[in-house]
């Protein structure tokens, strides 16, 4: 179903589009040459977009499905030596053959699915090579504290259980679910990520908040310059972050 989406739109991928936001080359820096690893990669357009910065690419999903989406991009491609592998994301370091990555990456909407953020910190840490560094890019959550008006606080920020809802869609275009149609969400506050990451070992870089997003998050938002934010003089919050931690040499 997002293969065949207008949201993903793979013919404009494959005709050369970036689907990485300029910022992020920008933060993370050349990669030409390294090894990068995309942990929850889905369909693989952000892990590829990375191969074609010159990075040589892992991508790791749960779902054969959306791998084998990724492989068959790869190929049409040309990328010979990105490899995709299954594997739920706790698990990646077996499914990987204990290898380490100059780079780990993890995309915006991923650590929403996870329900263990400390498992998935020292998960990280263990697949980083000396020297290594995490580069993380996120929906901020402090955004689902409020209703989609974007100004009623309605839900707890600690709160640790999952949310469960049933929706007979997906976040793209295309036909309804017939299956599989409850998911969870776990909402992760800052400082347990952070804390997290530094618990494993990892050392803080630097920490980014973006008064932006790449959806319409709130019915307030507009677009400008390609990313979603808050009309101009109107109070804003922080809508996504990104962070960068290195492991000790």
């Amino acid at each position: 179903m997002h293969a065949a989406s207008r949201t993903y739109d793979l013919p404009a991928f494959l005709a050369g589009r970036d689907d990485l936001r300029p910022f992020e080359r920008a933060e993370l820096g050349d990669v030409a040459g390294k090894s990068l690893l995309h942990l929850q990669c889905h369909i693989g357009t952000d892990t590829l977009s990375w191969a074609r910065a010159g990075a040589k690419v892992t991508g790791l999903d749960f779902s054969a499905r959306a791998v084998e989406t990724a492989r068959g991009l790869a190929e049409q491609l040309g990328y010979a030596d990105a490899r995709f592998v299954v594997s739920d994301v706790y698990n990646a370091l077996g499914a990987l053959e204990r290898e380490a990555y100059d780079v780990v990456y993890t995309g915006i909407g991923a650590l929403c699915w996870l329900p263990d953020i400390e498992r998935w910190a020292r998960t990280v840490a263990d697949l980083l090579a000396p020297g290594g560094c995490l580069y993380l890019v996120e929906f901020h959550p402090v955004t689902d504290m409020f209703e989609d008006d974007g100004s009623t606080v309605r839900h707890d920020y600690f709160a640790a259980d999952a949310v469960v809802s049933d929706f007979a869609y997906t976040y793209t275009d295309g036909e309804t679910l017939k299956a599989n149609t409850v998911n969870h969400q776990f909402s992760h506050p800052l400082g347990e990520i952070i804390s997290s990451l530094i618990s494993a070992g990892l050392r803080l870089e630097f920490l980014h908040e973006h008064d932006f997003t790449f959806f319409q998050r709130f019915a307030e938002l507009e677009v400008r310059d390609g990313q979603h934010v808050f009309p101009v003089g109107r109070p804003r919050m922080p809508l996504c972050y990104s962070l960068r931690a290195t492991k000790a040499a």
